[in-house]
């Protein structure tokens, strides 16, 4: 009998094995982005502390208010430019992209080719 790993934990386990060689630091800090089967999130961590500087998702209010619906590659596009925005104004230029065991395509490549071209470099 052939047994299938459930997708989710097939994620978590890459997400898992990507961790070890992705980290953030203050000088370049980690983008990582989550993906639901309705909202996106993205967050600018620094991994040495521990801390989040900068976050963004379909769930806030002004972010939410601009979008017909949140689970889209439209949506996905324009999260990455409001995380750009919000990284440039904290000063934060360059960053490690980490896609959070997902595949790069389709919404988290919207979020990341938006990203890039609102200004950060990755």
């Amino acid at each position: 009998m052939v047994s299938k790993k459930i997708r989710t934990e097939v994620r978590r386990n890459k997400h898992r094995r990507m961790r070890h060689h992705l980290s953030g630091c203050a000088q370049r800090p980690r983008l990582s982005v989550f993906r639901s089967n309705n909202h996106m999130y993205a967050q600018i961590i620094d991994d040495t502390v521990g801390n989040t500087l900068v976050s963004a998702s379909t769930l806030q209010k002004d972010v939410k208010a601009e979008l017909e619906k949140t689970n889209n590659v439209d949506a996905a596009a324009y999260l990455g430019t409001v995380i750009a925005k919000r990284a440039l104004e904290k000063g934060i230029s360059k960053v490690v992209f980490d896609r959070g065991g997902f595949l790069y395509h389709g919404k988290i490549q919207a979020l990341a080719d938006a990203a890039r071209e609102a200004g950060l470099e990755f």
